[in-house]
């Protein structure tokens, strides 16, 4: 496992109907639900680290800070970008911005086109293990 700080990915998307407040029960209007934004920068996050952790080896999420600052309506493009900015043992930080897909002739990182930003904190973990525990809970005594 070789994390550094730096290693980033993106994901985009295009805001379809069920990626709404409205289908997700966050909202009642027809633009992109922040729990989907969320799931894009989870993402992306996974994606920045994925090709440096051995095959047996996952990331879990622990932590997240997200300021939803723009509407997207169905049908606008989105680009969402996360960036390792911290590696502590097995704990990774990541920052992210989502930003409104770039026309052609407008700059892609002007405020007006921040949709949102926030933090993402994931652990390294074994699958294995993960898996096991969650499949096979400790009893009580």
């Amino acid at each position: 496992m070789l994390l550094v700080v730096g290693l980033n990915a993106s994901v985009r998307a295009v805001v379809s109907e069920s990626d709404t407040a409205a289908a997700l029960g966050s909202g009642d209007v027809p633009v992109l639900g922040t729990p989907r934004l969320l799931a894009l920068a989870e993402a992306a996050a996974v994606a920045a680290v994925a090709a440096q952790l051995a095959p047996d080896e996952i990331t879990v999420g622990t932590s997240v800070t997200l300021e939803h600052r723009r509407a997207s309506p169905v049908g606008s493009g989105l680009v969402v970008e996360a960036e390792l900015t911290e590696v502590d043992g097995r704990r990774l930080v990541f920052s992210f911005i989502a930003l409104r897909e770039e026309s052609p002739g407008q700059p892609g990182d002007s405020d007006e086109h921040v949709l949102g930003a926030g933090t993402i904190e994931r652990v390294v973990i074994s699958r294995e293990r993960f898996l096991a525990r969650a499949t096979h809970p400790p009893t009580a005594h």
